[in-house]
């Protein structure tokens, strides 16, 4: 490094003196000049400084300036390197950046392309999470209303966390000590980078399983790694990893680090376990207790069911003795029985013989429907006689008046006044001429007589 930078500054200073003739350089070989030494000398730095003026272009590059007290540094952190910081940058965050410094020639300034980045510190690390912690929580996501109760005997249990380590064997082993259950394990990396997109990707996962699939659904969840520090924790309080622990519709125990570890993931679980073991114990009884619960459970009723029938059956002796012989008690309610029996069937045939009676009594006073029908035809045909004299005679009179109207009508049509000699004149268009003066000379006119018409010209 210092070789290229000595190497660098004798090739760009090592000129004519003043008072000689000095080199001339244009605009773009001096700026290039320029960018080669700045890229030579700090090939490699780390850089601490607060976030500030944040802005993520629409191709996925993150441009950012680094400041202190003292001073401002222009960054950026392109879009392939972006993916792979392992943390999502934010205004007035202070941060370590790891990267190296560029000039940029068409604007004459300098900047630090941004490789990777770190939290400057715990403190900055624990003021983060909280103000993420604080945001989700005003969003909803953690509220105990949300939460879900845990299946008491599941049949599946689904559980995210590394296949490697020696978490799951001691959720496993738990599980078989207490009361083996089908288990579906989703390997996921636990720390680094891609490590929260794999574990929302592995609880979204186990949520999307059909019920009556091929792969049993589970019916609760256990997202599970074992102690680390504060860094090696962080996948666990990615916003993503909370989100979807929130979201999942199968209860979820999140069982992260140890007893006295807290991650964000624990705030939108449902249940959250101090160790995966705890973990593992509260997703199952134990069946050795249920077993000794199931058994002494039966004993009891047995002994209830004993004493009960005992109890009734000194009761139902203590009835008896105070009843006596049934039968005894019986008879006398048989003898009433057949009395009554007797007696109905006695009224029975009474009320009968005097319905039939009433019945021929009335059959008596009433006249035979022939006999009715007859005498209704009677009337019926002497109506019909009367009505047709009327009738008659209504025609009669109807028709001589008709007859006096037609010859009436016959002396006033102008068919009989045209047999007494009379004429109909009428011009070419048919209209009737009253007057001499209307024809003139040569005009056609129509003459109509008693038995016909004829055409004429009229002639002055």
């Amino acid at each position: 490094m210092a070789m290229a930078e000595t190497t660098t500054q004798s090739a760009l200073f090592d000129q004519p003196r003043p008072g000689s003739n000095l080199p001339e350089f244009s605009v773009g070989e001096i700026s290039k000049l320029l960018k080669k030494t700045v890229e030579e000398t700090f090939g490699q730095v780390r850089v601490r400084g607060e976030i500030s003026g944040l802005k993520v272009a629409p191709s996925g590059h993150i441009y950012f300036d680094l400041k202190d007290q003292e001073a401002l540094l222009a960054s950026v952190c392109w879009k392939g390197q972006a993916g792979k910081l392992g943390l999502k940058l934010e205004n007035g965050m202070e941060i370590v950046c790891t990267g190296r410094l560029t000039t940029y020639i068409a604007r004459s300034n300098y900047q630090l392309v941004v490789e990777r980045a770190a939290l400057a510190g715990v403190g900055a690390l624990l003021k983060m999470l909280e103000d993420r912690r604080k945001r989700l929580e005003a969003e909803g996501l953690f509220n105990p209303a949300r939460k879900q109760l845990l299946p008491y005997l599941p049949e599946v249990i689904g559980v995210v966390t590394s296949p490697t380590g020696a978490v799951i064997r001691d959720i496993l082993h738990r599980l078989d000590d207490r009361f083996p259950r089908h288990v579906l394990v989703w390997p996921v990396a636990v720390q680094g980078e891609g490590a929260a997109q794999q574990i929302a990707s592995a609880i979204e996962g186990f949520n999307a399983l059909p019920e009556d699939g091929s792969t049993p659904r589970p019916d609760v969840l256990i997202v599970a790694r074992g102690g680390g520090s504060m860094e090696d924790l962080m996948p666990f309080n990615e916003e993503i990893v909370v989100r979807a622990a929130a979201a999942s519709h199968i209860p979820l125990i999140s069982a992260v680090g140890h007893e006295t570890d807290t991650t964000l993931i624990d705030y939108a679980a449902d249940v959250r376990a101090p160790t995966p073991t705890a973990a593992a114990e509260m997703a199952v009884p134990v069946r050795a207790d249920i077993w000794a619960q199931v058994t002494d459970n039966g004993r009891r009723m047995d002994d209830y069911m004993r004493r009960m029938v005992q109890t009734h059956r000194e009761h139902l002796a203590l009835m008896g003795r105070a009843l006596g012989d049934p039968q005894r008690a019986m008879e006398p309610l048989m003898q009433r029985l057949d009395d009554k029996s007797i007696r109905l069937t006695m009224g029975w045939q009474s009320y009968q013989a005097r319905c039939a009676a009433r019945v021929a009594e009335a059959a008596g006073k009433i006249r035979h429907p022939r006999d009715i029908v007859q005498l209704a035809q009677q009337k019926l045909m002497h109506y019909e006689h009367k009505m047709g004299s009327v009738l008659r005679e209504m025609y009669l009179r109807k028709q001589h008046k008709l007859e006096n109207l037609g010859a009436v009508l016959g002396h006033l049509s102008p068919k009989a006044v045209l047999g007494r000699g009379y004429a109909l004149i009428q011009d070419a268009s048919g209209h009737v001429i009253t007057s001499s003066i209307a024809p003139k000379d040569g005009d056609k006119i129509q003459i109509e007589f008693f038995d016909g018409k004829r055409g004429a010209v009229v002639r002055d």
